[in-house]
């Protein structure tokens, strides 16, 4: 592992200023032709915008919601090489996703994820032998050399230790192979700060409302304010449509005739107070192909997740009532009935996977990475894992160098020479930065609570010193949003002011953890509106 960049004291920690308002971000926009547009502020998108902008583009990204705003706060928050590859024989794939995920977790943002320890239960009439089990995470350890442990197969009683609402009736063994987890909101909104740390200009609740032409190709695009109503455009060069699940819609503007390139499951989770520590995660088989986990996560248990084919409008994808049942009853397969008790729920969510067209159900299709360009010489990109994003971006950078006439490739410093793990803004050891936050804090007041300290270090890394120094300029900052929460109002704050939030949701939802914990009363959620327009007013 990396030995961590050194975290300076609270005092002398350089602070960065609030990022420009709409209007002043508008304005930029429209003032220049730009060298890429990215249409989309997903994971996708945020990623080929970082690396464009490190190679020297000049780069403008927007999104008609918030970023990270649909499928890429609603994953299963895991960075993983992909156990359920190697029954295909797609041995490479698993390596290569477990040198991306490892890259992630020790390098690019240890402060932002944390290793995992998984159990696979074997029971008696399961879908898969414990021989073949423990066989294949010896072999999936193997793919990562194993760096995280040797998979091995351990006993029941000795897995209950570790979960004691592990179902242990009819289990013969357990299998344990390692894999990292995050919080996928946070993750993507430091990639944010990273692109425009790197020089780009970004936006967020700016819909696209036409696409702009240059004898016939694709050069811009004219924008709409979702949040007071401004319209607008960008001009540039290229433009990248990475929307996710609405990349075939912005396709059709660009040719009505445009055939479809992609197909959308849909994974729906659910969140639960835990009524027991979890020193592991279960992922267990449902059938050959799929698998449910149940993941310690955020103080409370993840559950998931569901894939089933999805054909409405992406706007409306939900978790159902459908869906709930199908998720505890697949849970109850290795999950205690106390521990699935309905009243236990706090969230509930769903997201749509973006898969490349063709037959075939969606549980055995492959994460693949759909890249396609129009006969406007529009780019669009959709698919592919959390766990890749920055190979991801890179191969799409790697497209644009390549694409006929090469309208970029001079301009640009090519992919190979970029620096290979460049680490996300607050790269720090989360563990010094909360012994730092609570020693700091002690003198004089009553300093900051332990919980606080942790859950800021593990979402903001070295970057927490800024929401220290906004709590410790304003006592009232420093006081919990809510009771049951380890989150400050010098959060919302630092969300409104460097974290491009607009909307309560922006902050309850993928700044801050109220909304999966069930905390987002009425009462907060009007508070936290209260700030929001104290910066617009």
């Amino acid at each position: 592992m990396t030995t961590p960049r050194s975290v300076p004291p609270l005092g002398t920690h350089p602070a960065a200023g609030p990022h420009p308002g709409r209007a002043q971000t508008r304005d930029r926009l429209s003032g220049a032709t730009y060298d890429l547009l990215v249409i989309g502020g997903g994971i996708l998108g945020i990623s080929v915008a970082w690396h464009a902008a490190q190679s020297g583009l000049r780069v403008a990204v927007v999104d008609a919601r918030d970023f990270a705003g649909a499928t890429s706060s609603a994953s299963s928050k895991l960075l993983h090489g992909g156990l359920r590859y190697l029954q295909t024989g797609a041995v490479r794939l698993v390596a290569e996703n477990h040198f991306e995920r490892r890259a992630v977790s020790r390098d690019v943002a240890p402060h932002l994820s944390n290793p995992l320890t998984f159990y696979l239960p074997v029971y008696k009439g399961g879908p898969h032998s414990a021989a073949k089990l423990g066989a294949g995470v010896f072999a999936y350890t193997a793919l990562s050399a194993f760096g995280d442990g040797v998979g091995r197969v351990i006993s029941p009683s000795r897995a209950a230790r570790e979960v004691p609402e592990l179902r242990t009736e009819n289990l013969k063994a357990v299998a344990v192979y390692g894999d990292d987890q995050m919080n996928d909101s946070r993750m993507a909104l430091m990639a944010v700060r990273a692109a425009v740390e790197a020089g780009a200009t970004v936006l967020n609740h700016a819909e696209v409302v036409g696409l702009r032409f240059t004898g016939g190709r694709v050069t811009g695009a004219d924008l709409k304010d979702r949040v007071d109503g401004t319209e607008f455009g960008v001009d540039a060069r290229l433009v990248l449509n990475a929307t996710g699940p609405w990349v075939d819609r912005l396709r059709a503007l660009e040719d009505p005739g445009a055939a479809p390139s992609i197909r959308l499951s849909k994974g729906a989770h659910l969140v639960l107070r835990r009524t027991s520590p979890w020193n592991a995660a279960l992922a267990t088989p449902v059938d050959k192909y799929r698998i449910t986990f149940a993941l310690p996560w955020e103080d409370h248990l993840l559950l998931g997740t569901t894939d089933e084919g999805y054909e409405g409008d992406p706007a409306d994808v939900a978790c159902t009532e459908r869906d709930v049942a199908q998720i505890l009853d697949e849970a109850a397969l290795s999950v205690r009935d106390g521990q699935l008790d309905r009243g236990l729920i706090t969230y509930a969510f769903a997201g749509l996977r973006v898969l490349p067209g063709g037959p075939g159900g969606t549980e055995k299709a492959r994460r693949e990475t759909v890249v396609t360009e129009g006969r406007g010489g529009m780019l669009s990109v959709a698919g592919g894992k959390w766990t890749t994003f920055r190979h991801i971006g890179r191969m799409v950078m790697n497209k644009l160098a390549e694409l006929p006439g090469r309208p970029l490739a001079e301009d640009m410093e090519p992919v190979r020479r970029l620096p290979r793990r460049m680490p996300l803004p607050g790269l720090s050891s989360p563990v010094a930065v909360a012994h730092r936050l609570l020693a700091e804090g002690r003198a004089p007041g009553p300093g900051m609570a332990e919980d606080t300290a942790r859950h800021l270090a593990t979402h903001y890394g070295s970057l927490s010193f800024d929401i220290a120094r906004l709590a410790a300029g304003d006592p009232a900052l420093g006081e919990r949003v809510h009771p049951d929460a380890p989150e400050i109002w010098a959060q919302v704050v630092y969300a409104r002011d460097h974290e491009w939030a607009e909307t309560a949701d922006d902050v309850l939802r993928r700044r801050t953890t109220l909304t999966i914990r069930g905390l987002d009363t009425p009462a907060v959620r009007a508070r936290v509106a209260d700030l929001l327009r104290d910066r617009a007013a």
